[in-house]
């Protein structure tokens, strides 16, 4: 939600702050804006409602906007319409402070009462430009320190914020300050970059801070300098970005979001290569990288996976199997409700929280209320340095590599395949499963790659079949046990890049109310890869077309007999079941898209939603 860029070095500003936000258009936006400083002059400033081409037209590219030193943002409305006069940078009336702001601040009507007594006039209806006069008027007041005028903004402010500003009197210098929301910093010998999540740095700089909680820093030509609350100075170790800059490119298709369903053998055989070794035919998993250790694994007494959206939809799957291998109740709880929850865990409970950017603000949340708790706590995630990966007690990386397009597709796959592998250590170190049941449960999980590579081989049919779904007004999925987790993220992929309303259920509540929404030619989809319970599914989906409902089976080769009930049937490699959802949610991924695109709609970035949720 939301994305900052900033620049300061020898060379022109405007360009490189426009291409940063390119490269974060991904996180969902509705406004741009940037602001660039040429020497001591004011700043230019420059916003415009819409994508980011119109403020690229307005500025000629970046190249009408002189100067080296800069700002920019995208705006996803949170306090105020989207608006030219709701975007940001914000300023004050004598330009001395100009800045951007991603986050929430929730005390802002006080603030903003507060500076309206002191005098100052408001111009939007953005908790941001409150930020931005609060900032201001601390710096007036006290010493003329923006590092002072930050601290003291920051004790004041109740919420979450990345926040980029620019003061007249320190031409060339940028100062950031963070709290729960993401915030990179790059630095080079001549020049320094800030930026809300790191594709945006990925052309100019692999070596990066990351700023915490609470810390704030300068940021000039080849130099960051780093600050906490009392304005103390901090030493910071780089680190360096391994993330191929290819990868957040399209690489010749239309969109990310088809790009990254094709990346998905590599992401998971990159995944489970970091887990999985194989020595003389027997297959070997080690989570010892994070910190768990096998005395750690039998002492555990339940497990809670904490989640949002795929992620959550990933941690239903997981629930299934993690009970099923290994006895360990295991309850799924999305991040939102977990951190308001009153009944916690145990104290041998271990808290999985899963996330694709380490950086979701309910998930982040939820972890903290564990740690308050004493809880354990481990991380599932692909952004290495990320809120989530700092704070946990543990960290189990995915290596999916970027994720541009907003809805989930790789991430998800990876997330699958890490719970995958740390399900089968859990059951084997606890005793459940002897050496060669375990080898046999790797070994199957080493063939998901091949396996989906074979399912993308064969997505024309899907493509042909998508085009007859454009005008449906209602999808239905249905399924039991895990196939259930399966309709859920394929629900999502229809709902959230289509527009189309999908819901699905688990198919044994059918009679219990939802059966009632069925009639002629409504659509309903079922998955059926488990064979104890494809009698009973089959069963719900006959029961559905007699009420003249339109089928389409998602099932294993070999059950051809469903051709006689479904009106189109896809059909996915055998897999030990356990392992299924990795293969069937990629016809489910590839029809979402297909339908989407079918209705001329922006596949990446669908209307209202964003990358990375990081606001309550």
């Amino acid at each position: 939600m939301c994305g900052i860029v900033g620049y300061t070095g020898n060379k022109k500003a405007a360009p490189i702050l426009l291409d940063g936000l390119a490269k974060l258009e991904y996180r969902g936006y509705d406004s741009a804006g940037i602001a660039v400083r040429d020497h001591d002059k004011d700043p230019a400033v420059v916003k415009a409602k819409g994508r980011l081409k119109v403020l690229s037209e307005k500025t000629d590219a970046g190249r009408s906007i002189k100067g080296t030193c800069g700002i920019g943002h995208t705006r996803w409305a949170t306090h105020g319409e989207p608006s030219e006069n709701n975007a940001h940078p914000h300023i004050t009336d004598d330009y001395n402070v100009v800045g951007v702001h991603n986050g929430i601040i929730e005390n802002y009507q006080q603030l903003r009462d507060k500076m309206i007594r002191k005098g100052y006039k408001f111009y939007s209806d953005t908790d941001t430009e409150v930020a931005i006069k609060t900032i201001d008027y601390y710096f007036k007041k006290y010493t003329h320190d923006p590092i002072e005028a930050l601290a003291k903004t920051m004790v004041r402010v109740r919420g979450s914020y990345a926040l980029a500003v620019m003061f007249k009197d320190f031409p060339g210098k940028i100062f950031v300050a963070r709290k729960d929301s993401p915030m990179i910093i790059g630095v080079e010998s001549d020049a320094c970059y800030v930026a809300s999540d790191v594709p945006a740095l990925l052309k100019y700089t692999r070596n990066v801070y990351y700023i915490n909680d609470l810390e704030m820093a300068c940021l000039e030509p080849g130099k960051a300098t780093f600050y906490n609350l009392d304005g103390d100075t901090i030493d910071k170790t780089p680190a360096v970005i391994d993330w191929d800059a290819k990868a957040a490119e399209k690489g010749g298709f239309e969109h990310f979001m088809m790009k990254e369903i094709h990346e998905q053998p590599k992401a998971v055989s990159d995944t489970l290569g970091s887990l999985i070794t194989s020595e003389d035919g027997t297959f070997k998993a080690s989570i010892s990288e994070t910190g768990i250790t096998d005395d750690m694994i039998k002492k555990i007494s339940q497990i809670y996976i904490v989640a949002c959206g795929s992620a959550n939809h990933v941690g239903i799957a997981a629930q299934y199997i993690i009970e099923r291998l290994t006895g360990i109740p295991v309850r799924c709880e999305l991040s939102s409700e977990f951190r308001y929850r009153d009944n916690l865990p145990d104290k041998n409970a271990l808290v999985i929280i899963i996330s694709q950017s380490g950086e979701t603000a309910d998930s982040l949340a939820a972890l903290r209320k564990c740690k308050e708790n004493g809880i354990r706590t481990l991380a599932l995630v692909n952004v290495v340095g990320s809120s989530i990966a700092r704070e946990a007690d543990h960290v189990l990386y995915t290596l999916a590599g970027p994720e541009i397009s907003v809805a989930t597709t790789k991430a998800y796959s990876a997330q699958l395949a890490a719970i995958y592998v740390f399900a089968v250590v859990l059951a084997s170190v606890r005793g459940i499963i002897d050496e060669e049941r375990t080898s046999y449960l790797l070994s199957e999980i080493m063939t998901i790659p091949d396996k989906i590579t074979k399912i993308l081989e064969d997505k024309e049919r899907i493509q042909w079949f998508a085009s007859k779904l454009a005008a449906e007004k209602d999808i239905f999925y249905i399924g039991r046990g895990i196939d259930y987790a399966i309709c859920m993220e394929g629900s999502l992929k229809m709902k959230e890049i289509s527009y189309i309303h999908s819901e699905a259920y688990a198919a044994g509540e059918l009679k219990h109310g939802t059966i009632s929404l069925i009639e002629d030619g409504t659509f309903v989809i079922g998955v059926l890869t488990q064979s104890d319970l494809y009698d009973k599914t089959l069963s719900n989906l006959v029961e559905t077309k007699t009420r003249g409902a339109y089928l389409m089976a998602l099932t294993n080769f070999g059950n051809y007999a469903i051709e006689d009930s479904a009106d189109f049937v896809v059909y996915v490699p055998k897999i030990d079941e356990l392992f299924t959802a990795s293969l069937a949610i990629i016809p489910l991924q590839l029809l979402g898209y297909y339908v989407s695109c079918a209705r001329g709609l922006d596949v990446d970035k669908p209307r209202n939603l964003a990358k990375s949720v990081t606001v309550e």
